[in-house]
Parts: C-alpha cells; sequence; structure tokens
C-alpha cells in the first residue's frame, strides 16, 4: 500500500456518471456523456485542484467502471493507493439529465455495489494516519452496515491519532430505510467531527430547530468544534466556542447546475482551514467554490484551480 503523506483522505462510492447531452426527460435522451462521480470524489478532486494531496479509499467491481474510476482519479492527481477491487460485485454508476436551470434528474444504479462491501477488514490504519485530516459524508453509512461501521471506527481512528475531522451530512432519504434511523444515525456521526457542514434545510431536518444559530448550537453542544450552515445563494453562517458570523454569498449570473455545490463549499472551507485561515475567511471561499459550482453543468466542472479561485474573489471584492 501507497503511504505517503497525504493532506487530506476520504473514503466513499465514487461512480460512473453518464449525464445527458440533450434536455428533456431521461427515457427519451439518446446520447449520453461519461464522468466520474460522487461526493467524496468529488470533494477530493476540489482539494487536489487546489494543491492538497488527497486520498480516496473506495471498494470498486472488476469492471471498465472500475477501470474508469481509477483512471479519472489519477487524473485528478488524487491518489489511489488504498483502492480494493471486488470480483463479485459491480462499480456503482448513476444517470443525470442536463438541465438549464435548476436540479436534474438523478437516477441510481448503486444497490450491492462494491464500495457498499467496504469494511473494517479493508482498513488500513497506516494510509488514514498518513493524512492530516478526514472527510466524510453519511453517504458511505447508508450504504451498508459494514460501510457504517467502517465509517465509525475510521473516524475514531482519526481522532486517536490526532487528526481533525470534517463531515457533511449529504442527506440523501432514498438510501435510507427510514427518516428515524436516518437521523439518529447522522446526528451520532455528526457528534465524532470536528467541522460540521450542514446546509440550513439539512439542519432543519436532522434537528427541528430553524435557525442557524438554534441548528448550530444544537452541534456545539454534541461534539464537533466548528459548525459551518450553508444558506444557499445568502451564503454561509458559522459558529465555534470562540467567534460566529454570517459570511454573505457570491453574485451568480446564472444557476445551471446545483449538484455539486456543497461538495464545493466542502472543498472552500476544508482547504483554508488546512492552511489556517480565519474561519471566515475560510468559510468566504467555500461561499466562492459553491458559486462556482452552480454556474457550472457537471458535479466537477467548476471546482477551481487555485488561480480560477483567486480570479473569480479577486473579482467579486472590487
Amino acid at each position: 500500500m501507497d503511504t505517503k503523506k497525504l493532506d487530506v483522505v476520504t473514503f466513499g462510492e465514487p461512480m460512473t456518471m453518464f449525464y445527458a447531452n440533450e434536455e428533456g426527460p431521461l427515457h427519451e435522451v439518446r446520447s449520453f456523456s461519461k464522468a466520474l462521480a460522487g461526493a467524496e470524489s468529488n470533494v477530493a478532486t476540489g482539494l487536489s485542484r487546489l494543491g492538497h494531496t488527497t486520498g480516496l479509499v473506495t471498494k470498486l467491481g472488476k469492471d471498465n467502471f472500475g477501470e474508469f474510476i481509477e483512471s479519472s482519479l489519477k487524473y485528478e492527481g488524487i491518489d489511489t493507493g488504498s483502492i480494493f477491487y471486488s470480483q463479485e460485485h459491480s462499480t456503482g454508476m448513476l444517470i443525470k439529465s442536463k438541465v438549464t436551470t435548476g436540479d436534474p434528474q438523478v437516477e441510481y444504479f448503486r444497490k450491492n455495489s462494491a464500495a457498499s462491501t467496504l469494511s473494517l477488514a479493508d482498513f488500513n490504519g497506516s494510509y488514514f494516519e498518513s493524512a492530516n485530516h478526514m472527510h466524510v459524508t453519511s453517504i458511505s453509512s447508508a450504504l451498508s452496515s459494514d460501510c457504517h461501521e467502517f465509517a465509525l471506527y475510521a473516524m475514531d481512528y482519526m481522532h486517536r491519532c490526532g487528526k481533525t475531522v470534517s463531515f457533511d451530512p449529504n442527506l440523501r432519504p432514498a438510501l435510507w430505510p427510514d427518516t428515524q434511523t436516518m437521523i439518529q444515525t447522522i446526528n451520532h456521526l455528526a457528534t465524532l467531527s470536528d467541522w460540521f457542514l450542514p446546509g440550513i434545510n439539512e439542519g432543519k431536518i436532522l434537528t427541528g430547530y430553524t435557525t442557524p444559530e438554534e441548528i448550530a448550537s444544537f452541534y456545539l453542544e454534541r461534539g464537533p468544534s466548528l459548525v459551518v450552515i450553508k444558506l444557499g445563494p445568502e451564503g454561509a453562517y458559522y459558529k465555534s466556542a470562540e467567534q460566529e458570523g454570517y459570511v454573505t454569498g457570491f453574485k451568480v449570473d446564472k444557476v445551471i447546475d446545483t449538484v455539486g455545490a456543497g461538495d464545493g463549499f466542502a472543498v472552500g472551507v476544508i482547504s483554508a482551514l488546512l492552511e489556517n485561515l480565519a474561519l471566515d475567511q475560510a468559510v468566504r471561499r467555500g461561499n466562492a467554490i459553491g458559486a462556482l459550482a452552480v454556474m457550472s453543468p457537471g458535479d466537477m466542472d467548476g471546482l477551481p484551480t487555485r488561480e480560477i479561485l483567486e480570479k473569480f474573489m479577486n473579482q467579486a471584492a472590487k
């Protein structure tokens, strides 16, 4: 296994995505293009493009989709030294409609996928310990009990190694058996994180509270040292034991595709905190990458290089 030093490690299910080249209902579309997708791979890609060494742990099928995903991760500069392959299970995939505004239609084909069989038997402590930080979403825990056990162990392991952990709930109700299980599981995972990054609507569902201040306080009392709540076009709210505040969003000329915006926000906040920027500056960077993401058609198209990010933020400041 490759145990070179990493800034960030994450784990989950990258998928092969076929996205429509023409608008209309998915069943009527005749032409699709292929790309890498998945919340964790979005974050790993975004961090890598900003110059952070990043690794992604997953299990893929011994099929063409699996080969495509591994080569795509390598192309983005993401370390693949802890990717496992399954002979019995296939790689997950999805299809996505083309939209010029708003949310696209997405259909997943991931049940019993190779990634859903990721278990503690696949956990490589030296690989995780080689990273300074770990990013987690709840999607992995929703895939199977083995994946959930892996997530719990990895979060505890990183803390025992003195590392930080960020957690984005990434609510996917369709993956959970019921709403109550989803809420209880995600809220427990949140207590095991240092930086918790929910959206305002996710926070309302998970806590029953309605304001960013109430939602942030709910979680700060339970484990995380920082809660950053995404507020969509309005920006974001952050709160720690020492400080809190609102950071306004960036002007978006036209929303093209909202998928991946939350992952872009996570990239901004995580990268900035790892670079020891102030909290408000970290949230501002999150807002900036989230804005770039919604102005781009694909899940990863809007994830910027450092040069593009700085140009966008500097222009907005004028």
